[in-house]
């Protein structure tokens, strides 16, 4: 019986989802007999600040929002802008029979549900509805089959969000004091925080090492084809029996692990090289092994955000977004699972079109299972794929853009991993000679051949490193056998340099934390974003870099919250969360073992102490005692030659000396600039550099100083007026301003530049009918004035130069509307993997951007034209279509006026609720509603 024909007999049933575009999607298969109506998100939460705190409510509680000296019990608050629409819940509850909750399957899913429970308070008989999948079967068997409310799942949830609100109310103060105002904590954003900064000191540690080795082009004597080439290239491995140093053989401090290896300077490889110029060279040894790859796993949350990220230049939060539309419109199951579970009915699907797209031959005899490799997966229970009980190809859907690729990227990896294996056959050749001054020398090449490329026809995994090879790629050698002759077409020398560890991308971030088992893979992506949007992190090209705030940051947590901030510990803790949610541990006592530090110890986070070694208290006690925090010395980083890089509350600087003291420097250091490029030798340069106000002379007709300055919009010049000059009010003064030309400098600037810049706007003359003409600086260039006509000019110097003739050239032209002549680019990043169009940087009224013609999207503060990348420059276009486009504030007609008497009513209500409203906002001391600042994140 079809949910339509059950409801006529049956009533009104009310289904309420998240969002209005899964519900304008689920409506479609329902029919006229259901109301679906979206929460838009969560209804009710923990308060955002003691203002939002009930009245009742004092002390902790209100600064908190969880009484934690009653059993934690949380403080919920229906959210201001969602007030409108639980009241839309509610009088359609009064009208319906029913109601049907159809949020999300997982943990997060399961809460809001139950919060709108909680809220609605429903007299209606109420049914908990789950799927995974939007397609009209999903959702019917959905109706036809609902199930109770999890509780234990929400209270997992819910012993989740009381632990990041203590976290993040507790430890984010503590950052205010000793750290910068507005900073914040988070069980997750700090220790992924502390991941980047970590590696950063490694680089920063590093000393590079320099090695040299030997390539050599050996020739058969025979003419080649794609088979059988005539040539293979070889690098040397081995001189008297001694490996060749390698890259891998050194350590960060640029020395040999092991002095069993033979490290080739310059001089030595060339000379080894010259010693090989008449050897006779043989194959020694021919080594051939089969090859075989499987699938990879269809996707779970964080591969997909990993190969989005590789392929398409996704960031993780732009991945999401783009799968959020995906699932919500019914072309993908649920994006957010930790399962690489096909189910029965996904397995035909892809088995169907391998078949058909395929042929027989790629598929196995029986179905592929995946078993999931992640801890405790607990959130949906299918991988990610293609909606359906048939898989629509890409081009079926109808999607365009990122949605497309995204699609496509989904379709063709659940498609492969039903395929059968890649083989092939993996060969390694040895080939060796003697040298001149009789050393054994012997070089090794490696080949690979797939016979049969099963599951990599459909799809093949991207790789982190840029340089890494491919699953599809093959190597052939020439077809020899041991003893055969071959000839040293050419030896070369090549000289290498260690490299520092790669900082990490997003995807490789993902993967890491993934692997450490730390927070849950779901919220990675938001993760990522709140240590973006804190400025603990920045982007260069693809690369995480932390700031010098998140090294002062991590530096305080790591050493008086160390067990906050100590990976396996978090790990730990996120197990005793699983164990709360499989019923093995209760809520309460562990929180309060965490909190408190009180009870018998159990292992894993309930070991409660959190702070450095010693300390064995609770949370609580540890960020009362913070009388040990030096806020200096934990902002403070030596450089080297006495200088000291230090974050200060206004960002970051370099200093030498103590302040006030005889020889004491001190510079800024550019926000953008990445620690490990902080070398004793910029530091130099930055204190080397000039700094505060520049006395350029005295104006011979006013008699007043000239100086120059650095603001905060760059370098300008000014006056300085006498003492008792009014600054404020009528008779107020101001001095005369101008911004440096482009192609001044602080160090440079006269006397003579500082005037003329000030005279300006200089008169150019006046037309015809009189009206004057002048040129101008403005905050977008140099321009003409005449009236209210403007017109920009090419450049600054013309301020100084142009002619009324000139001028008046300019203006007998038409003006050019809307956007001035295109200039030229600044940078070519070539054609982009969505809208296959060239993409590149230009420089834009508000600063360079990146576009394909289509997009645009501003560079951001860790981006520069000089060092953007293709992949940078894709991902930011990626996000900005993520966003989809601007919404346009509609203009209110003002046609119809309300009565004044009504106007005047509505006016007074408004002034009694003020009132009312700052009344209650002065019963809040600062210290509580500082609370509100503090954020926690999972």
């Amino acid at each position: 019986m079809s949910p339509t024909s059950e409801t006529a007999q049956g009533g009104r049933r009310l289904v309420i989802v998240e969002s209005p575009a899964k519900a304008k999607t689920i409506k479609g298969y329902l029919g006229p007999g259901y109301v679906v109506e979206a929460s838009v998100g969560h209804i009710r939460d923990l308060p955002n600040g003691a203002a939002e705190v009930p009245e009742k409510y004092t002390g902790e509680v209100r600064r908190l929002g969880v009484d934690v000296e009653h059993d934690f019990q949380p403080i919920y608050v229906v959210n201001a802008d969602k007030k409108a629409q639980v009241k839309k819940l509610k009088d359609l509850l009064k009208d319906s029979d029913e109601l049907f909750l159809a949020t999300d399957e997982d943990r997060e899913g399961e809460a809001i549900a139950w919060h709108l429970l909680e809220v609605l308070k429903p007299k209606v008989p109420v049914k908990r509805m789950v799927f995974h999948e939007i397609t009209k079967d999903a959702i019917q068997g959905a109706v036809a089959n609902p199930r109770e409310l999890n509780k234990r799942m929400v209270d997992a949830q819910e012993t989740r969000r009381i632990l990041d609100r203590l976290y993040g109310y507790e430890v984010s103060p503590v950052l205010w004091k000793k750290v910068m105002p507005r900073l914040s904590a988070g069980r997750v954003q700090s220790v992924a925080t502390r991941l980047v900064v970590e590696r950063e000191r490694e680089r920063i540690a590093f000393r590079s090492a320099e090695y040299w080795d030997l390539t050599g082009t050996f020739g058969t004597g025979r003419p080649g084809d794609s088979s059988d080439p005539s040539q293979l290239v070889a690098r040397l491995t081995t001189v008297d029996g001694k490996r060749v140093a390698q890259g891998r053989d050194f350590d960060s401090l640029g020395q040999l692990k092991s002095q069993n290896t033979l490290h080739l300077d310059e001089a030595n490889a060339r000379a080894l090289a010259a010693a090989l110029e008449h050897t006779d060279f043989s194959v020694r040894s021919v080594e051939s092994k089969p090859y075989r790859r499987s699938p990879y796993a269809p996707f779970r949350t964080t591969t997909m955000q990993q190969e989005a990220s590789r392929k398409l230049g996704f960031g993780a939060k732009a991945t999401m977004q783009v799968a959020q539309k995906l699932y919500e419109n019914g072309f993908i199951t649920y994006m957010r699972t930790d399962s690489t579970t096909l189910s029965d009915t996904a397995v035909s699907a892809a088995r169907a079109q391998v078949t058909q797209l395929y042929g027989s031959d790629y598929l196995p005899d029986k179905p592929r299972t995946y078993a999931g490799k992640v801890k405790n997966a607990q959130e949906a229970h299918e991988a990610i794929r293609p909606s359906g009980d048939r898989f629509r190809t890409p081009a079926e859907t109808g999607l365009t853009g990122d949605q497309f690729r995204l699609y496509e990227l989904i379709w063709k990896r659940t498609v492969a991993s039903q395929m059968k294996d890649a083989t092939g056959n993996s060969v390694t050749v040895k080939i060796g000679g003697r040298t001149a001054d009789g050393r054994d020398a012997e070089f090794s090449a490696s080949g690979k051949t797939i016979t049969f490329h099963g599951f990599l026809k459909a799809y093949v995994e991207g790789a982190d490193d840029p340089n890494a090879e491919l699953d599809d790629r093959e190597r052939r050698l020439p077809q020899v056998s041991e003893g055969d002759a071959l000839s040293a077409d050419e030896i070369t020398v090549d000289g290498h340099a260690t490299k520092p560890p790669a900082r990490y991308t997003e995807a490789s971030l993902v993967k890491e934390l993934e692997e450490r088992e730390i927070g849950r893979p779901s919220t990675y992506a938001s993760i990522i974003g709140t240590i973006l949007d804190r400025g603990y992190v920045f982007k260069k090209g693809t690369a995480l870099v932390p700031s010098f705030l998140s090294f002062a940051v991590v530096n305080l947590l790591e050493k008086h919250f160390g067990r906050l901030v100590d990976y396996d510990f978090t790990a730990r803790m996120e197990d005793d969360l699983d164990r709360i949610a499989r019923g093995e541990a209760q809520a309460v006592p562990w929180l309060r073992r965490f909190y408190f530090g009180e009870g018998e110890s159990s292992g894993g986070a309930a070991d409660a102490g959190n702070g450095d070694g010693d300390h064995l208290g609770g949370l609580k006690e540890l960020v009362t005692d913070l009388g040990a925090i030096d806020a200096r010395e934990v902002s403070s980083f030596p450089v080297g030659n006495d200088i000291v890089l230090r974050v200060g509350r206004y960002g970051p600087y370099v200093e030498r000396g103590e302040r006030d003291s005889e020889g004491h420097q001190r510079a800024d250091v550019p926000d953008d600039l990445a620690p490990d490029e902080l070398t004793v030798e910029y530091a130099e340069e930055l204190l080397a550099k000039p700094s505060g106000d520049f006395a350029l002379g005295t104006d011979p007709g006013t008699g007043r100083e000239i100086i120059a300055k650095d603001g905060r919009y760059g370098p300008y010049v000014t006056e300085v007026l006498p003492e008792g000059t009014p600054k404020t009010g009528k008779n107020a003064v101001k001095p005369r301003t101008a911004s440096l030309f482009k192609s001044m400098s602080l160090d440079t600037v006269t006397l003579q530049d500082a005037l003329k810049l000030m005279s300006l706007p200089r008169v150019v003359g006046a037309d015809a009918e009189g009206v004057e003409i002048t040129a101008q600086n403005g905050r977008y260039g140099p321009y003409l004035k005449k009236g209210t006509d403007s017109r920009s000019l090419e450049a600054e110097e013309q301020l100084f130069n142009i002619t009324l003739e000139e001028a008046l050239e300019i203006y007998s032209k038409p003006k050019q509307r809307g956007r001035a002549a295109a200039k030229p680019p600044l940078k070519e990043l070539g054609e982009d993997p969505v809208s296959a169009k060239p993409v590149v940087v230009k420089d834009g009224r508000f600063g360079p951007y990146v576009t394909d013609g289509e997009t645009n999207a501003t560079l951001r503060s860790g981006d520069s034209v000089e060092d953007i990348t293709p992949e940078r420059g894709f991902e930011l276009l990626a996000e900005k279509r993520a966003k989809g486009p601007a919404k346009k504030t509609a203009k209110k007609a003002a046609k119809k006026a309300p009565a004044k008497k009504t106007a005047a009513k509505k006016t007074a209500a408004k002034k009694t609720a003020a009132k009312k409203t700052t009344t209650a906002a002065k019963k809040t001391t600062t210290k509580k509603a500082a609370a509100s600042k503090a954020t926690s994140e999972d």
